[in-house]
C-alpha cells in the first residue's frame, strides 16, 4: 500500500500511463475510485438480481475480494473483483435445489481454481495454454453464454414494453455515448428501463413496499453452503471461464503498462479463487475480474492500485446498507430481460472472440467437430442423468470437449491428420 506520486500528480505525463505502484493526488485518486465502482456496478449487482441471492451480500464479497487480490497479488494487478456472469447459467438451472447447494457449488469452483492458481504457480503459466488451447476455452465460454438465451427471452416476454426500452436504451448509450458514458450502457440503460416501468406502474407493488420498510442500515444477509454433486458437477465448467478471464485481464493490463505480469498470473487465480470460496461460504456469488474496469483504465490511463482501494472500500461500506439491497430488488423482469438479451450474447460471443485473437482453424476437421457437438449440447442444454446426478447441457458439452478435444487431437496426429 505504498503508491509513488506520478509526475505533478494531477494527470498522467504525455504518452505515460499511471503504473499500478503509483498514484495522482489522493482527491483524483478517489474521483478515479468512484468511476471504478460505477463502472462495475451494473454487472455486479444483476448476477444477485437474476440469480435471486442478496445483494448487499454480494457486493460485501466482491470489496473483500478485491482487497484480497490486491493482497495476494502484491498490488502489481489493477483490478476490482465483481460478479461473474459465467454461474449464472449453472445457478438458474440449479435454482430447485435450493440457495444452500448453489453455495456449495460456488464454493467448489473456487477451491478448484484456487488449485488450479497453484498449480501455475509451480509449474508456469505456459500450462494453460497445454490443457486449455483457444478452441477448447471458447468452446466452453460460447455454450455458457447461450445456454442462457431461453431465460433472458422468458424475462423479456414477462414485460415486453419495459424490456424493450431498456434494451433499445443500452444500445443507444453503448453505440453513441461518448467515453466513460458508452461504457456504461448496461448500468444506464437498466436505470432508463427502471424509470419507464416506475411510471408505466410497471414495478411489483410488493417490492416497492420492502423498499420502504428496509432500513437504511444493517448486516448483509449471511447463508452457509451445503453440497450436492449434481450441482457442484453442473458449475464446474464455469472454472474454464474464470481462468480465462483471469489470464485476459492480466494479459491486457500487461500490454497496456508494458510490464509483464507472467510471474504473478498464478497468485492471481489464487485470489480469485478465494474470493469465489468465501463468498460461497458466506452467500454471495461467484467473483471475476472485471473488463467494465478495464475500460476505466484505459480511458483515463490510470493503472494505480490505490483506486482499487477505494473502489473495494465503497463496496464494503454500500453492502451495509439493506435498502440499498432492496432497491436493487424492485428492478422487473422485464428490465432485467432487456439487459439480458445483450448480456448472455456477449458471453457468446466472448468465446467467439478468443477464437478470433487466437485465429482457430475451423477447416481443422477436429476444431470442427468437436466444437459443433459441444455448441449443440449446450445450447439445446442436454440433459441426462448419471446414477443421482443430473447433468445440463453446459456440463455435457464442456465434459466433451475437454475430453474429447485432446483424444481426438492424438488420433489425428497419429493417422496423419493436421496436427494444430
Amino acid at each position: 500500500m505504498r503508491w509513488t506520486v506520478h509526475g505533478d500528480g494531477t494527470t498522467p505525463a504525455p504518452g505515460a500511463v499511471v503504473a499500478p505502484d503509483e498514484r495522482l493526488t489522493w482527491p483524483r485518486t478517489v474521483g478515479i475510485g468512484m468511476q471504478h465502482v460505477i463502472a462495475m456496478f451494473g454487472a455486479t449487482l444483476l448476477v444477485p438480481t437474476i440469480t435471486g441471492f442478496p445483494v448487499t451480500t454480494t457486493l460485501l464479497f466482491s470489496g473483500v475480494g478485491t482487497v484480497l487480490f490486491l493482497v495476494i497479488t502484491g498490488g502489481r494487478i489493477p483490478s476490482y473483483l465483481g460478479s461473474s456472469f459465467a454461474f449464472i447459467a449453472p445457478l438458474t438451472a440449479s435454482a430447485s435445489d435450493g440457495p444452500a447447494a448453489q453455495l456449495g457449488a460456488v464454493l467448489a469452483v473456487g477451491v478448484v481454481l484456487m488449485a488450479v492458481g497453484v498449480v501455475v504457480r509451480v509449474v508456469g503459466a505456459r500450462l494453460l495454454d497445454a490443457v486449455m488451447p483457444p478452441v477448447v476455452t471458447g468452446a466452453i465460454v460460447a455454450l455458457i453464454g447461450l445456454n442462457l438465451a431461453p431465460a433472458a427471452t422468458a424475462s423479456f416476454e414477462m414485460q415486453p414494453l419495459v424490456a424493450a426500452v431498456t434494451l433499445v436504451a443500452i444500445l443507444l448509450v453503448t453505440v453513441l455515448g461518448p467515453g466513460l458514458l458508452g461504457r456504461l450502457g448496461i448500468l444506464v440503460g437498466v436505470v432508463i428501463g427502471w424509470v419507464f416501468a416506475a411510471v408505466t406502474g410497471a414495478l411489483a407493488e410488493t417490492r416497492v413496499d420492502a423498499l420502504r420498510a428496509a432500513d437504511w442500515i444493517g448486516l448483509p444477509e449471511f447463508r452457509g453452503p451445503s453440497f450436492d454433486l449434481s450441482v457442484i458437477v453442473l458449475a464446474l465448467p464455469v472454472v474454464v471461464v474464470l481462468v480465462a478471464e483471469n489470464v485476459g485481464h492480466d494479459k491486457a493490463v500487461a500490454a497496456m503498462t508494458g510490464r509483464s505480469l507472467d510471474d504473478v498470473a498464478g497468485n492471481a487465480l489464487i485470489a480469485d479463487g478465494l474470493a469465489t470460496t468465501l463468498a460461497g461460504a458466506g452467500g454471495g456469488s461467484g467473483t471475476t475480474t472485471y473488463a467494465e474496469n478495464i475500460g476505466v483504465m484505459a480511458a483515463t490511463r490510470v493503472y494505480s492500485t490505490a483506486a482499487y482501494w477505494v473502489a473495494a472500500a465503497t463496496a464494503i461500506v454500500l453492502s451495509f446498507s439493506p435498502k440499498f439491497g432492496a432497491l436493487v430488488f424492485t428492478i422487473p423482469d422485464g428490465v432485467i430481460g432487456g439487459a439480458t438479451l445483450v448480456l448472455y450474447g456477449l458471453i457468446g460471443l466472448l468465446g467467439v472472440r478468443i477464437w478470433f485473437e487466437n485465429r482457430v482453424d475451423f477447416t481443422d476437421p477436429v476444431n470442427l467437430t468437436v466444437v459443433a457437438a459441444a455448441l449443440v449440447a449446450g445450447i439445446g442444454d442436454l440433459t441426462v442423468k448419471v446414477g443421482s446426478a443430473e447433468l445440463g447441457g453446459i456440463a455435457w458439452g464442456s465434459i466433451g470437449i475437454l475430453i474429447g478435444y485432446p483424444v481426438l487431437r492424438r488420433l489425428a496426429q497419429v493417422n496423419g491428420g493436421k496436427s494444430g
